[in-house]
C-alpha cells in the first residue's frame, strides 16, 4: 500500500510540475511544437479560412423579421379599436363607494346610538312623570340623566 501511495504522489507531483511549466510558457520538450487550434487558418494553403458570405440576393427561410412581419400593424389596428370603444364607467367604479366610511364611522355611531337611546329613554320617563304630576319621579329622572351622562363622560376619557 505504501508503494502505491508514493507511486499517487510522485504522479501528482509531476503533473503539477508540468502544469506549472506550461502556464510560466517552458516547454519540457524542445522539439516539441506548440498546439495550433486551426480556426481560421487553413494549413494545407496556408491561408485564412474564408467564410461563406451570404449575398442579398439569397433568402434565408427563417428569419425573425418574417415572423413579426405584420405584427406590428396588427397590435396598431386593434390598440385602436380598443380606444375607439365607450369607456365604462360602471366597471371602473366600486360596488360599494363608501365602505371605507361606514368601516370608519362604527365605533362612533355605536356610542352616539347608546347615547340615543339614553336620552329618548329619559324624555319618556319625564313625560310619563308630568303626565303622573310627580314631582318626585321628575326629580328622579333627571338624577338619573346626570348620573348616565357622568358614566358617559368618564368612559370617553377612558
Amino acid at each position: 500500500m505504501d508503494s502505491s501511495l508514493a507511486a499517487a504522489s510522485d504522479a501528482r507531483k509531476a503533473r503539477l510540475l508540468a502544469l506549472k511549466r506550461k502556464k510560466e510558457g517552458i516547454q519540457d520538450d524542445p522539439s516539441a511544437e506548440p498546439l495550433i487550434k486551426n480556426r481560421n487558418f487553413d494549413p494545407e494553403t496556408r491561408t485564412l479560412k474564408k467564410r461563406a458570405v451570404i449575398s442579398e440576393d439569397v433568402e434565408m427561410e427563417d428569419t425573425v423579421e418574417r415572423d413579426v412581419q405584420g405584427m406590428a400593424e396588427k397590435i396598431i389596428v386593434e390598440d385602436e379599436e380598443r380606444r375607439g370603444q365607450e369607456l365604462d364607467v360602471f366597471n371602473i367604479a366600486p360596488k360599494r363607494p363608501n365602505w371605507d366610511l361606514k368601516r370608519e364611522m362604527d365605533k362612533k355611531l355605536a356610542k352616539l346610538q347608546r347615547r340615543t337611546q339614553e336620552a329618548i329613554h329619559t324624555l319618556i320617563r319625564q313625560r310619563l312623570a308630568a303626565q303622573k304630576g310627580d314631582a318626585d319621579d321628575i326629580a328622579g329622572a333627571m338624577r338619573a340623566q346626570e348620573k348616565a351622562q357622568k358614566e358617559d363622560d368618564d368612559e370617553d376619557d377612558d
